[in-house]
């Protein structure tokens, strides 16, 4: 199972949520390309990176932070943050990332996520962001009043080749993730589950490799915060 070591940027710095809450977020004085290299040094192949400005504003506020990662190191980088049009897409693909997060434009617009995924083939996942079985989009600030489920169900043969699966309820406040809904929403999937929001301990993480149709994991404010230690993180990742 891959691990997926996270970095959320906003105005250039590494910040951590609450639950999505843009009012309740810690700042780390760790630069973006300095928690990478860090990861990259500790041997994790992967990252997961939402730029925050991008998913309040819907530009690619932080592609130089983002394309000076993916030049520099030899990480496998998956970004999400505001990405609502094809340019956005485009440009995310041509400085080398490994895929790009559509989230609130494809709750929106089953359609867009349609064609993206024709004309970027294995270049799309799918951020699904849930509260109480209910999406949320445009930064989490917003119920979009559809079921999790019936619309992974109406999307299910897109060709999406990931979908990042994240309860906000858990979000940001180590509590474990929520297996119970990951678990339906990784049953009826066509395509491999990352989880994200929650992560605690190691056990989660080991967890997790026990459910059906789980690709990986992403873990932020536990590694942040030293509830998780990398030497002991990197040996889950495979």
């Amino acid at each position: 199972m891959k691990i997926f070591p996270a970095i959320d940027i906003k105005d250039k710095k590494c910040v951590r949520l609450v639950k999505g809450d843009f009012d309740n977020k810690t700042e780390y004085e760790i630069a973006p390309i300095d928690q990478a290299q860090k990861y990259r040094d500790y041997g994790f192949k992967n990252l997961h990176i939402v730029d925050l400005d991008g998913a309040l504003t819907g530009d690619t506020i932080n592609i130089d932070v983002i394309k000076d990662i993916v030049s520099k190191l030899d990480l496998k980088v998956e970004i999400g943050g505001g990405i609502r049009n094809f340019e956005s897409i485009e440009k995310y693909v041509n400085i080398g990332v490994e895929k790009v997060i559509l989230g609130s434009a494809a709750i929106k617009d089953k359609n867009f996520l349609k064609i993206a995924c024709e004309n970027f083939p294995n270049k799309i996942a799918l951020g699904l962001d849930a509260k109480d079985g209910y999406l949320s989009v445009a930064g989490w600030k917003e119920n979009s009043n559809q079921s999790t489920l019936e619309y992974l169900g109406d999307v299910n043969d897109y060709g999406v080749s990931r979908l990042i699966y994240t309860d906000i309820n858990k979000d940001g406040m180590k509590q474990s993730p929520n297996f119970e809904e990951t678990t339906k929403v990784a049953e009826i999937s066509n395509f491999p589950v990352v989880i994200s929001g929650g992560v605690s301990s190691i056990d989660d993480i080991k967890k997790a490799k026990s459910l059906k149709n789980i690709e990986g994991i992403i873990v932020g404010k536990a590694i942040y915060d030293g509830d998780i230690q990398l030497d002991e993180l990197v040996k889950e990742d495979a």
